[in-house]
């Protein structure tokens, strides 16, 4: 039970905190001992094609269309491709009577990855970026994004999320942006040591030449599309100029939903992309992959949940070993604020590391429904939409 303890915490520990530890020894090391090469200065800016997926957008589309007008790049280089999933709100009439919008439309809803499958036969750019249309870009995304192609050995590029809530200090939102944050720090060090893993759904660009038709029944395109493209040798860079912005889940409940597909799209990735876990194949790749995603997907959801009764016995059978009571001291602080957290979920907090606690419970629990719930083959590949707090 002692060997279980250490190795349950032990994962924990190295998944949360090891891991990004381990990157910035690395990202210092390489920082006194390699020359830090600079992407080219680009004179000349690529054309692009913004591919958005949807489906019953209705609601956002002139707020989405003024966002992509904003943009600060050259007009003439870049193009806006909708694929309107077999939206029935009218969206694909309203989008129709916008000149500068290229609209796609069928009547027969495929989901997301159909969407994309039939988007990029239209993109005959050298770069595509995939966007949702929820999704606000910085003024300055595009040309932040395309400045990373400017390396050739870079397949696909990735960009920083931020939550945003017009209620301050909502809870859900606390959680979100804590949580992105955290991902965006380690998001960053990847990128500085070699390549991300894993692109943002909502924001991810490639090389069109690069990319490969998904399975109809892929749930997450995002890492499916990027990691595939870092199987072939390229890497996915983080730019932390290159900003998208969403808005938060209206609840917790709609947060759930949202993770426990992403969850369920985990496991699958998992087994289509089984090569990835040869480290002697991979390499450090493999290394990220297991650290960053694999422990996090699989182990450490069950381990959470499990050190908790483990760390009560071996107390319960030697209450002299001073260092298991601590830790379960700490362990029960955490689970008394995450108990705080689902109290206060859908209140205004003015302390919104009091909510963290409570999210990453969230969050596990989730991974392990997502699970079952892919097992089960019960996990439709068409996207139910999290109500937004702005909607």
């Amino acid at each position: 039970m002692e060997l279980f303890f250490w190795l349950t915490l032990s994962i924990i520990l190295y998944t949360y905190f090891g891991y990004i530890l381990i990157l910035v020894i690395l990202f210092y090391v390489k920082k006194i001992f390699c020359k830090d090469i600079k992407n080219s200065e680009i004179t000349d800016y690529p054309k692009i094609t913004v591919l958005i997926a949807s489906y019953n957008e209705r609601s956002i589309i002139e707020q989405k269309i003024e966002n992509l007008r904003n943009l600060d790049y050259p007009k003439d280089k870049i193009t806006f491709l909708w694929v309107t999933d077999g939206s029935d709100d009218g969206s694909y009439e309203i989008l129709s009577t916008y000149p500068d919008m290229k609209v796609i439309h069928e009547n027969e809803r495929k989901g997301k990855v159909g969407a994309i499958n039939r988007g990029i036969k239209y993109v005959d750019t050298d770069i595509v970026l995939f966007c949702d249309a929820n999704t606000l870009l910085s003024k300055g995304s595009i040309k932040a994004i395309v400045e990373e192609f400017s390396n050739p050995s870079v397949g696909c590029v990735t960009g920083e999320k931020r939550i945003i809530s017009d209620i301050k200090d909502f809870a859900p939102a606390a959680g979100e942006e804590i949580y992105w944050k955290y991902e965006s720090l380690i998001k960053l060090l990847e990128s500085k040591n070699n390549s991300t893993i894993g692109a943002v759904g909502e924001f991810c660009a490639i090389r069109t030449s690069l990319f490969e038709p998904l399975e109809p029944d892929t749930i997450l395109d995002d890492f499916i599309i990027s990691l595939r493209i870092a199987q072939k040798g390229y890497k996915i860079k983080y730019s932390p100029y290159a900003i998208a912005m969403e808005w938060s889940s209206e609840s917790i409940k709609e947060e759930l939903k949202r993770k426990v597909r992403i969850a369920a799209g985990s496991i699958q990735t998992l087994i289509r992309l089984k090569s990835l876990l040869n480290i002697f194949q991979y390499g450090f790749l493999s290394f990220q992959y297991w650290s960053h995603k694999v422990l996090r997907w699989i182990i450490v959801p069950f381990a959470i949940f499990l050190l908790l009764p483990i760390n009560i016995a071996l107390v319960l059978i030697d209450s002299s070993t001073q260092f298991y009571i601590v830790i379960l001291i700490m362990q029960t602080i955490f689970y008394i604020l995450a108990l705080v957290g689902y109290f206060i979920h859908q209140k205004k907090i003015f302390f919104k590391l009091l909510f963290a606690p409570y999210y990453i419970l969230i969050m596990n629990y989730a991974q392990i429904i997502g699970i079952i719930r892919f097992f089960k083959q019960r996990q439709s590949v068409n996207w139910e939409k999290s109500k937004r707090i702005s909607n």
